[in-house]
């Protein structure tokens, strides 16, 4: 009976210690600023080790000093990636498999809004939720629960009304909220020009499998945010298109 019992406690010691090495991993590998640092830590501790196994009485205190230092400094510094990476790391978690994606009047609403804006060059920017859940970013917001139209996106979006900075979340034919405010993307590709509502776009293209609908207040350009990528769509089809796709 001891020794049964004995096998039980290795086999959920095991267990545990799996379940957080994975989750180290992915959370590590999930952002590759994260990844060098965590290389660069490994480093220290290795210099760390040899100085004190050689007896470098300098280098070891120096390095012992740094090793207290290191992860204070890596709180402080790397705060947005470590969000962005436990943000992606639980994305799997917050998927819901009974997804309802909305009707071909919501599509058309959402298409014929980004072009109206498009035309007038009113910013917007339009999240439709599939799988991962967005209410962390909507309890944040002004909550709506209203049906999509065409009229009150466009109203949403006018300069100087009290809901125009932000996203609009749409949950199958609602409008969840307005006014979401999204994680920057911190994607080194994009020029440094680049406007916060097209980061905000692709950084919760990044953490989640929504697409979002963005129009460029400064162009009039068109452009939707998916899986990580943006793509500019000015043509009216092409957006209908990506569209269909991702709501079928």
């Amino acid at each position: 009976m001891l020794f049964g019992v004995e096998i039980w406690k290795v086999v959920v010691d095991a267990y545990i210690v799996w379940v957080l090495a994975v989750f180290l991993v992915k959370f590590l590998v999930s952002n590759k600023r994260m990844l060098s640092i965590a290389i660069t830590f490994l480093f220290v501790y290795l210099l760390a080790f040899l100085a004190n196994v050689l007896d470098l009485l300098v280098s070891t205190v120096f390095l012992n000093y740094l090793q207290e230092w290191m992860p204070i400094l890596m709180i402080v510094i790397m705060a947005p990636d470590i969000r962005r990476s436990l943000e992606i790391v639980w994305k799997s978690d917050s998927r819901n498999e009974m997804v309802v994606m909305g009707s071909e009047r919501t599509k058309q609403s959402i298409i014929e809004a980004a072009m109206y804006l498009s035309s007038q060059q009113i910013g917007a920017l339009i999240t439709i939720e599939k799988h991962n859940t967005l209410d962390q970013y909507a309890e944040r917001a002004i909550i709506m629960n209203s049906e999509v139209s065409k009229e009150l996106l466009i109203n949403i979006f006018t300069p100087n009304t009290p809901l125009h900075d932000g996203a609009v979340i749409i949950r199958g034919d609602l409008i969840v909220c307005a006014g979401a405010y999204f994680v920057l993307s911190d994607n080194q590709n994009f020029e440094k020009t680049t406007g916060s509502r097209h980061r905000a776009g692709l950084g919760i293209s990044e953490i989640t499998d929504s697409l979002t609908v963005i129009v460029s207040e400064e162009t009039g350009n068109v452009s939707i945010a998916v899986e990580g990528i943006m793509l500019k769509i000015n043509d009216r089809d092409k957006l209908m298109e990506y569209i269909n796709m991702f709501m079928k």
